[in-house]
């Protein structure tokens, strides 16, 4: 029976289904905001949310089952706890101290899409796994960002207060020339100042546009493969994490057969 269920939640057709219904689920709840529809129809609304949410409490009843005598196991995995979580804050109800959090999680419904796609997962699992590395970019940034900002204070401060009058106008002139947006009338006031304000603004450009923000992408790229070889796709079988280790737990294995198999002739 387990096995039986286990197979049905595993096949396509279950899995299409469910992405079926959390599309619906979306499609609902963007008519649902348009008022000409929601007041002639807003019982057809209700009813369609009802039915959708008893849908997805018997989809994670199936997903536990699939675990037999062991359901926690289902939570073992991340998106399943956020599959659960969704659902279980959507059954508060939409009334009182609660209400908020109710229709809250009743659009969050619609991001179990991402639990329920491959493709998403990995890319959810990319930007988490980017986090610490990209920290450390943005430190280089920051760091970037103030030597700069001060060098810009002292050169453009008296010429041009509006950008350039404190730290932190200076700042936030830099992360306007980052988006490479206006930076050219900024330049042209800052050349009253100095004519060559623009090795300023061109090395700035260069290092913190074409290398830093570069960084980022070599980083998100790099963690994407590494979230790829890590997650193999259905029918695949995971490559042994170190193989040289394994090979030497092989080798010791088969010395101490070796040894048990001598041991009664040297004995004799």
């Amino acid at each position: 029976m387990v096995e039986s269920i286990r197979r049905a939640v595993d096949s396509d057709g279950f899995q299409r289904a469910v992405l079926a219904l959390i599309v619906l689920n979306g499609v609902v709840m963007g008519l649902e905001t348009w008022r000409a529809l929601r007041a002639p129809w807003g019982w057809a609304f209700d009813g369609a949310n009802l039915v959708i949410q008893v849908l997805f409490c018997a989809e994670l009843l199936v997903r536990i089952a699939a675990h037999g005598p062991r359901p926690l196991g289902f939570f073992k995995n991340g998106w399943n706890v956020f599959d659960f979580t969704v659902v279980a804050l959507s059954l508060l109800p939409a009334a009182g101290p609660l209400a908020t959090v109710a229709r809250l999680a009743r659009v969050l419904r619609v991001g179990r899409l991402i639990s329920g796609m491959p493709e998403l997962r990995l890319i959810i699992g990319t930007m988490l796994r980017s986090i610490p590395s990209l920290g450390n970019v943005a430190m280089l940034l920051g760091l970037l960002v103030y030597i700069y900002g001060v060098i810009g204070y002292q050169l453009f401060g008296e010429v041009d207060p509006e950008h350039w009058g404190s730290l932190g106008r200076a700042a936030h002139t830099l992360f306007v020339v980052i988006t490479l947006e206006g930076w050219v009338e900024i330049m042209r006031k800052g050349l009253e100042a100095t004519e060559w304000a623009w090795v300023y603004y061109s090395s700035f450009i260069v290092v913190a546009v074409f290398v830093v923000i570069n960084l980022f992408i070599a980083v998100v790229i790099n963690n994407l493969e590494k979230v790829r070889r890590e997650e193999p796709g259905e029918g695949e079988v995971p490559e042994p994490k170190d193989v040289a280790a394994e090979l030497r737990r092989l080798a010791a294995r088969i010395d101490e057969l070796h040894a048990m198999l001598r041991a009664p002739r040297g004995s004799t």
